[in-house]
């Protein structure tokens, strides 16, 4: 069964996308989560094992929503990446299990002895990972 969005609300200064899906639910999704789970290449790599943890992206915000035929949306954020298309049944699955999600980067990110903090003096850019 595919959930369908029925209602998308970018909210820039809380950077939030507000989602409501036809089941009536609406999630709120920090631009941050949504960043560091992109579906894109970049982030998820072309095979397992092959994910790329993203950092730095505390910060970052979306710039622009473009919606992709009946079945998706191309986020582009303000560090510069924008090639991550979200299928509804992709950002219904990040908004159903976000909290679970959320814990995992955040432990991932403590076991890399990284942080969520963008590094001092650096330039948003798609490669701050």
């Amino acid at each position: 069964m595919s959930t369908q969005p029925t209602e998308i609300k970018l909210h820039q200064q809380s950077r939030m996308l507000e989602i409501t899906f036809s089941d009536g639910i609406c999630y709120q999704l920090p631009s941050e989560f949504l960043r560091v789970y992109s579906p894109s290449a970049e982030v998820c790599g072309h095979g397992p094992g092959q994910e790329v943890l993203q950092v730095g992206k505390k910060e970052v915000g979306i710039t622009r929503i473009v919606p992709v035929g009946s079945y998706a949306v191309q986020i582009d954020f303000d560090d510069g990446h924008d090639s991550g298309l979200y299928s509804w049944d992709y950002l219904y699955k990040l908004a159903k299990y976000q909290p679970a999600l959320w814990r995992d980067y955040l432990e991932r990110v403590a076991a890399a002895g990284a942080s969520r903090e963008p590094l001092p003096g650096s330039k948003k850019t798609a490669n701050n990972t």
